[in-house]
């Protein structure tokens, strides 16, 4: 087998065999296939696409490419969540919380923030304490004994997606549909879980920031999950402004907790309805997802083995019954009290979570005023990333250092009137010097309009 067959292969729009794609993946990782090559692979790849057979392959390969985290020590189904990034994303704190305190096991591995996006690790570090570098062993005892552990990704988990991706970043390759879906579902297949949910961000603080192309990932990404033995399922989710109505670590941490404290889900701000909408209905998912895997591994194999097939059976929980319960789970205070519980597992100071005000705070907390009246038309989500960016709370290189306590506190949302007297939002900063760049670039990422504007569904759509 040559590289370069290969590459005329795909350049001509043919479909790559098992064994092509193994030798490509083998062989770039180990360093025999040179980065020119792969690079030609790649843009023949943007072009002329893959078949739903090649992707699953790319995936696997990927995916065998270095450790898969054996979580068989793990009693029960596996789940996990992955959110393809966005604003204000919070969800995982109020997400996995629920699942634990419904005896769901929850085994994660997240990563930390570059760019305007934020990283779960980063925002769990806002809590004194929390430590997201534990054992193998505690991790494994934590997730079987509360039901969830959460930790950093390890330096060897599809080692070959690092080494692409450093190339599509640089060969204009990155917004390809096939090589996406392989390069997020690698490391969810490598990590281990039984049901994945994925939180596909759709609009102008997104990835993909046009509902179809969002919708085509989901189906790819599902496809792969679902052919790789994982009961996977794609929630479509707005991104047209901020998730809830902070964006900064600390203050991230401190929205979930407050969300997790609600006892009436009713009668909400709009911010944080939003937010509770979204983490319930990805909450919800996972719970049925691990409850009938559970039911159909125990009527199909007594081994791990899911690659039976998911059936529909008339004794598996609907996503009715899934929402109730995990409502349930935040009005009761159960999933509080895991949260609080999980974080002293990992060294963290429990009571920042049932007393978030315990959590960094910034030195200067500034209002912001938008320059006329009227309503809140739309958002450049980005923009409003790129603020905490400035303010010190994002990483414009994987060595910056970041500041937990700074962020933006947001105060109307799309659809809402603003009067001129009115505060938009609050900048929350360390350093003077930048908080009026910052409030000139908060306010332009809005746009006002005479006539009401209003808001995108929460929830685009689900795949299956």
């Amino acid at each position: 087998m040559r590289m370069y067959d290969l590459i005329m292969k795909k350049r001509n729009g043919y479909e790559h065999s098992k064994e092509e794609i193994r030798y490509i993946i083998e062989g770039f990782t180990k360093g025999e296939i040179p980065d020119y090559q792969m690079s030609a692979w790649l843009m023949s790849v943007y072009y002329k696409g893959m078949s739903g057979e090649e992707t699953l392959e790319l995936t696997n390969a990927m995916a065998d490419s270095g450790d898969r985290l054996d979580l068989s020590r793990i009693n029960g189904i596996k789940v996990d969540k992955h959110s393809t990034g966005g604003v204000g994303d919070k969800t995982t704190f109020i997400v996995a919380p629920i699942l634990a305190s419904l005896g769901v096991p929850m085994a994660k591995m997240s990563g930390r923030g570059l760019g305007h996006t934020g990283g779960t690790i980063d925002k769990l570090e806002a809590i004194k304490g929390f430590n997201v570098a534990i054992s193998e062993d505690l991790f494994i005892n934590n997730v079987n004994n509360i039901k969830l552990s959460l930790v950093g990704q390890t330096g060897n988990l599809a080692p070959a997606d690092k080494k692409i991706y450093a190339l599509r970043d640089v060969t204009a390759t990155v917004d390809s549909i096939p090589l996406i879906a392989s390069s997020i579902m690698s490391k969810k297949l490598a990590a281990g879980a039984d049901v994945i949910v994925l939180d596909v961000k759709c609009g102008s603080g997104a990835f993909m920031q046009d509902e179809v192309s969002a919708k085509e990932l989901a189906h790819t990404m599902v496809d792969i999950g679902n052919g790789a033995g994982r009961k996977t399922y794609g929630i479509i989710t707005d991104m047209n402004e901020p998730l809830g109505c902070k964006v900064g670590n600390a203050l991230e941490v401190y929205e979930a907790c407050e969300v997790l404290k609600l006892k009436d889900l009713e009668n909400l701000d709009y911010g944080i309805k939003r937010l509770l909408e979204v983490s319930l209905t990805l909450a919800s998912y996972m719970l049925m997802g691990a409850k009938n895997q559970s039911i159909d591994k125990d009527e199909t194999s007594n081994d791990n083995n899911l690659n039976d097939g998911y059936h529909e059976k008339e004794n598996c929980l609907n996503y009715e019954e899934a929402r109730r319960l995990c409502e349930e789970a935040v009005t009761s205070g159960k999933a509080l009290d895991k949260f609080a519980e999980f974080v002293a597992a990992q060294g963290g100071d429990a009571d920042m979570i049932y007393n978030p005000d315990l959590l960094p705070k910034a030195k200067y907390i500034v209002p912001v005023y938008m320059d006329k009246e009227g309503y809140v038309a739309s958002c450049k989500t980005s923009e409003v990333g790129m603020v905490n960016l400035i303010l010190g709370g994002g990483r414009e290189t994987k060595e910056s250092k970041i500041d937990l306590a700074v962020g933006i506190d947001i105060r109307k949302h799309i659809g809402d009137f603003v009067k001129g007297d009115e505060v938009f939002a609050y900048i929350h900063a360390d350093d003077e010097s930048v908080i009026e760049e910052a409030k000139k670039r908060l306010i332009a990422a809005y746009k006002l309009s005479d006539e009401k504007a209003f808001p995108d569904k929460i929830i685009k759509g689900i795949i299956e």
